[in-house]
């Protein structure tokens, strides 16, 4: 099986520039700065239109993900397995909470049949993923400006979404600088259920 080529974007929020700059500048990626605070659905859509120009698999990750040894290798081994589904590489608690009992119900069926992955309906997380390329265009065609980032990128595209069940990332779970379309205040804690060992790269 060959392994897949791989390019990273980050997805910046001016306040965060620092940080930003510094995950983009680990993982010789594409940055995208929102320097005018227009929002989440808004700098995803930008990757997402960034990455169909690219002639390989892209990875959009968000200024506060939190890198785990490893991550460059790790991805292309997803991706090399699943070239034709989306994937996100952290599956995270708190948020959103109606989907946390059964994330948890997942894993623990995932762990008794010796599976490495879960799948879900929707991405619930837009801390760090990747979508196919094949469906690059219909996420484009169907996209809705008016969905949380995550939703909004999922849904366009449809079908199941992979979780490895060791998440590649962590989030740095600092104060929000998203206007969420629920108006909730994300008091949750929202860090990785479970780490592909190691710990975080922080900046």
């Amino acid at each position: 099986m060959v392994e897949a080529q791989i390019k990273v974007v980050v997805v910046g929020h001016h306040s965060r520039r620092h940080q930003a700059s510094q995950l983009a500048h680990l993982l010789d990626a594409h940055l995208l700065m929102d320097e005018g605070d227009n929002g989440a659905n808004w700098n995803h859509r930008r990757a997402i239109g960034w990455a169909s120009q690219q002639e390989c698999r892209v990875v959009i990750m968000e200024d506060d993900a939190l890198l785990l040894p490893g991550f460059t290798d790790s991805v292309r081994e997803w991706v090399t397995r699943f070239p034709d589904h989306l994937i996100s590489f952290y599956l995270g608690t708190g948020r959103p909470p109606q989907y946390q009992q059964q994330i948890a119900a997942s894993l623990i069926d995932a762990d008794k049949h010796r599976r490495d992955y879960i799948t879900m309906d929707r991405l619930l997380h837009g801390v760090c993923y990747s979508p196919p390329v094949s469906g690059l265009s219909r996420i484009i065609q169907n996209w809705n400006r008016t969905k949380a980032a995550d939703y909004a990128v999922g849904d366009a595209l449809g079908g199941k979404v992979i979780y490895p069940c060791y998440s590649l990332v962590d989030h740095a779970d600092g104060a929000t600088v998203e206007r969420h379309p629920d108006n909730q205040p994300r008091i949750e804690r929202r860090r990785a259920w479970r780490l592909a060992g190691g710990t975080a790269w922080q900046s």
